[in-house]
């Protein structure tokens, strides 16, 4: 094999790993959902669903759904622009999707004399990359509005871009403190950054830079705002049963999934987000390249590809503890008004976004001295 395709298979086999994670993740969150909920509310949930009399907990149920969409009736209105609304589930679905592409699972594994990267596309402006992608939905939520020719899927359209708009522009502004601690818009970098300990001269290694130590409050704003451009309970007006249909209402079968999936995969982009900028990422405490250094001086020592592997399953772990907190909120609070969640956005989050960065710039100037 030549290096050329080797290169190119490592970058598929990158792509393909973050494409499979994420599209199980969202998978999973609809079974997640279900239980979920049926614990806080003292409920068996959803085990209706069987394989030769395997039931396991209700996992078949995602199973089941796709089967459900992919054999109902393609609907397409009569007034419909038969373009835009066959595009517009895939807009949403496919900028939910390659958002995550410049999130790191991983370090650096170094095998057959090569080093791989564990992220799907390297970039030194990483951040701004997944907000460029994550910012396209909103293309897909108003293209669905108005190419289904229903004044009420229109509003619902209106509703969800001025939401993720006030949500991006908070997220945009809350992230702004975390790359001026750690210097840097490359996400692998911040990350390595949040391996250091905080305050050594006093706590010694035991405490470590993570972004939720450094950055508290922008953690707070990032999740409230993140939680929001999912679109989903307390933020879901734009498809609110009690008020208005939805921008997806004149959509069956698997182009509805496709809005349902968009959801969910966009839960987990912002939980790998959160992870990587405010929970040391594939950081584990006391793990080095060469395995655990612990701070009273013991050591163990581990062979390169298995402080990879741990490395890849403490991010994936970090991810899911997030995606169970995303649901615990949206199965604890009842859903906003659309002017609450406006005045939420744009004079709560947005203005304490930016205190935040003007704070972190002069507590910065006195930490690091003229």
């Amino acid at each position: 094999m030549t290096p050329t395709m080797a290169g190119l298979g490592i970058a598929f086999g990158r792509v393909a790993f973050v494409m499979l994670f994420v599209l199980t993740m969202g998978g999973l969150l609809t079974w997640v959902e279900r239980k979920q909920s049926a614990v806080m509310q003292d409920r068996i949930g959803a085990n209706r669903a069987s394989i030769f009399g395997l039931r396991l907990l209700g996992l078949f149920h995602p199973l089941a759904d796709a089967i459900k969409m992919l054999t109902k009736e393609d609907f397409l209105p009569a007034r419909a622009d038969r373009t835009l609304f066959t595009l517009a589930p895939f807009v949403s679905v496919v900028s939910a999707l390659v958002a995550f592409a410049a999130i790191p699972f991983g370090d650096v594994l170094r095998a057959g004399g090569r080093e791989i990267p564990l992220q799907a596309v390297t970039l030194n402006a990483g951040i701004l990359y997944v907000f460029a992608m994550l910012s396209l939905g909103v293309f897909g939520v108003m293209m669905a509005g108005w190419a289904s020719a229903n004044n009420y899927a229109l509003l619902g359209g209106q509703r969800a871009a001025a939401l993720m708009i006030s949500a991006e522009v908070a997220i945009g502004a809350s992230i702004m403190g975390v790359a001026m601690v750690y210097g840097s818009l490359d996400m692998m970098e911040i990350i390595r950054g949040q391996g250091a300990p905080l305050l050594p001269q006093w706590f010694g290694d035991w405490i470590p830079k993570w972004g939720i130590f450094t950055q508290l409050p922008a953690f707070i704003l990032f999740l409230a705002a993140g939680m929001a451009a999912t679109k989903r309970i307390p933020f879901d007006f734009p498809e609110g049963e009690s008020e208005i249909i939805g921008y997806f209402v004149e959509y069956s079968g698997m182009k509805f999934g496709m809005f349902m999936m968009a959801d969910f995969v966009e839960t987990v982009v912002i939980a790998g987000l959160t992870t990587a900028l405010f929970l040391g990422g594939w950081q584990v405490p006391y793990l080095a390249g060469d395995g655990f250094r612990f701070p009273w001086g013991a050591t163990v020592a581990l062979a390169q590809p298995l402080v990879a592997l741990l490395q890849v399953l403490a991010f994936c772990l970090k991810v899911a503890v997030v995606c169970w907190f995303l649901m615990l909120i949206r199965w604890t609070l009842p859903r906003f008004r659309y002017d609450q969640a406006m005045r939420l956005g744009w004079l709560g989050l947005f203005p304490l976004s930016i205190l935040n960065v003007a704070a972190t710039g002069l507590v910065l100037v006195a930490w690091r001295g003229p």
